[in-house]
């Protein structure tokens, strides 16, 4: 039975959808943030020395970081390649767009996530007026550009293709969900159809909803 350390709010829900595509039989262990830090709780370190979410417990195997995770379900547990492309170049769509969404896209909306709440504790209170400034400044002048280059990018390719490796569903449609979520949750997806038409037909999915039901009230961060 796989288990599933699954923090409130995180990149763990998409693992809980996954397991429900395939229809995996796994139990879920629950985390909440920290109300002050929002950060995990230290007992997810007795699980992982990191002490993030999420992470699995398959047998003798823990592992963590969410696209491994993924990569792991879809080659263990997706024994009729339902979830992965067949054809060759649809493969590597697959494949980018698996580590695309964690080494250029979350980094930016993680620092946007950070700068955003510089002028709010745990910041002193006689430097918040300056460091919301300089936040404000970095969003504005840096990361607001480069992530309107990013949702660009992706809309133009939603536009051509139903799905983010082709023409049908597969994980790394799963693995884009949560970034996608926390733009749409940020207001950063005005004016982007596609991306917005993606995300209506993936919570249609009952298995998204299944997920849901398993991990709890779901709410990115502002």
């Amino acid at each position: 039975m796989i288990i599933v350390h699954h923090l409130n709010n995180s990149r763990s829900q998409p693992i809980l959808w996954f397991l429900e595509e395939l229809a995996q039989p796994y139990q879920v262990q629950r985390y909440q943030r920290e109300s002050g830090s929002l950060l995990a709780p230290p007992a997810l370190k007795k699980i992982h020395p990191l002490g993030k979410s999420p992470v699995i417990v398959d047998g003798d195997l823990t592992l963590a970081e969410s696209g491994a995770i993924i990569e792991y379900l879809q080659e263990a547990y997706d024994a009729q390649g339902q979830f992965m492309p067949t054809d060759f170049h649809a493969r590597q769509q697959y494949r980018y767009w698996l580590h695309y969404a964690e080494g250029s896209l979350m980094p930016l909306l993680v620092m946007k996530l950070v700068f955003g709440r510089l002028g709010q504790p745990p910041v002193p209170l006689l430097l918040r007026k300056l460091a919301g400034a300089i936040g404000k400044g970095v969003q504005r002048n840096y990361l607001d550009r480069q992530i309107a280059v990013h949702r660009d990018y992706l809309e133009q390719h939603l536009r051509a293709n139903p799905w983010f490796a082709g023409h049908d569903f597969s994980a790394a449609d799963i693995k884009m969900s949560f970034p996608l979520e926390a733009m749409a949750a940020r207001g950063g997806l005005d004016g982007c159809p596609q991306l917005r038409d993606f995300l209506r037909r993936i919570h249609q999915r009952p298995a998204y909803q299944r997920a849901l039901e398993q991990g709890g009230p779901y709410h990115l961060l502002l």
